[in-house]
């Protein structure tokens, strides 16, 4: 794999021509330092500002971009090689389709059934990785209704379908206490689990205050809640302080579907930081892609439908392959597709089928070489450190 002079201990520089997500020089790193090699720097021509360098960052190593593509397109623009136009358009893509984080040979591996056995796996992960294996099932059905009659049918109709049902409670007109016990109801005779959509985004304080008190007292009834990491830690101390001794679990907002987020990668990588200081109550991420290297975090992405699109407001869809096996999720979160079909049932039926079967060619899929024959470790050169080396490959 690699041709030149290996002196175990070394430090070697990788030289890059373009990073996306930081795939190559991922897989470079672990070949290298499978030689013993050490890596902990990696240039590049162009950074095209889609993760690629908290990718990077995240596993040590530092991006050093001899230019960036927000950079590159000012400069085509005064330049007058292209237009303001033009270059909005690109930018606008690059912040609704951040690249996901490579995943290692280890990790795309591990079925939902061996993930749910790690010792580092929150009970409330485990058990929904263990229902999926059994329902062969990563479908979630997005509830947004507005009865909670219609809520309850769906839930009855879907329920032997999906993993779990996610609602929106605060859209119903006629919501009462009956309404949760009989969602719970429905929730264990079909095996699923119920996830209360809420975000919360307060101080510690008041998000507990809405989390378990007010007319829906959603910590009596939902297995799982979500939240924006934008307030800090409090947030989740919070949500904790009530729904840890209740065994609930949380999903930290890292990133959102619709156009023009403001999610930036820096951000996301701050979000799983946030996560890995509280294993006990948040156990994954909203994302629109694999952002955690741990295998026991849930990854749940909403905005699936079976074809690729938007809408005309923002929201931008991807379809099950491409969540699943692209960009390395779990679980597909499912609302108008299903809601807006004229047979609800069979509509479920083919996403769960569909988000099966990505799963399945996930965990089947050959692994690519990590890389090509030709690659060449070039020797020490005089402006070189003693001890460094030079690694040249291709994206």
């Amino acid at each position: 794999m690699v041709e030149g002079l290996i002196r175990p201990g070394d430090m070697c520089l990788i030289v890059e021509d373009v990073v996306t997500s930081g795939s190559s020089v991922l897989e470079t790193t672990q070949v290298l330092q499978g030689e013993g090699l050490k890596v902990r720097d990696a240039v590049v021509l162009l950074d095209r500002e889609q993760g690629g360098s908290g990718h990077l960052a995240a596993e040590g190593i530092a991006l050093h971009p001899v230019i960036s593509i927000s950079k590159l397109l000012s400069v085509l623009v005064e330049a007058g090689h292209v237009d303001a136009s033009t270059s909005g358009s690109v930018e606008r893509f690059l912040q609704a389709n951040p690249a996901c984080r490579p995943m290692r040979q280890a990790e795309e591996s591990l079925g939902y059934g061996e993930r749910a056995a790690l010792p580092g796996t929150h009970p409330l992960a485990a058990r929904l990785f263990t229902l999926m294996e059994e329902k062969t099932s990563n479908l979630c059905v997005s509830a947004d209704v507005s009865s909670a009659d219609e809520l309850l049918k769906l839930a009855d109709a879907v329920g032997p379908l999906v993993c779990a049902l996610k609602t929106h409670v605060d859209v119903l007109c006629d919501f009462s206490p009956a309404v949760s016990v009989r969602l719970g109801e429905l929730a264990r005779k079909h095996n699923f689990l119920i996830f209360e959509d809420r975000k919360f985004a307060d101080i510690g304080n008041t998000v507990k205050h809405q989390y378990e008190g007010g007319v829906y007292k959603i910590s009596s009834w939902a297995h799982i809640v979500n939240a924006h990491a934008l307030p800090g830690p409090g947030v989740v101390e919070g949500l904790q302080v009530v729904g840890k001794p209740l065994g609930r679990g949380c999903l930290l907002i890292a990133q959102m579907s619709s156009q023009g987020c403001l999610a930036t990668a820096e951000y996301t990588q701050a979000v799983v930081k946030m996560a890995e200081d509280y294993p006990d109550f948040v156990f994954g991420f909203i994302s629109t892609s694999k952002i955690s290297s741990k295998p026991e975090h849930v990854h749940m992405t909403p905005g699936v439908q079976l074809q690729n699109g938007g809408d005309g407001l923002g929201q931008q869809y991807a379809s099950p392959v491409e969540v699943i096996c692209s960009k390395g999720s779990d679980v597909i979160i499912v609302g108008r597709g299903i809601l807006a079909s004229p047979d609800r049932l069979k509509a479920a039926e083919e996403y769960r089928v569909a988000g099966w079967e990505a799963y399945l060619r996930r965990l089947s899929a050959p692994r690519e070489p990590l890389l090509p024959p030709s690659v060449t470790l070039i020797q020490e050169s005089p402006v070189s450190y003693p001890g460094e080396q030079l690694l040249c490959t291709n994206e």
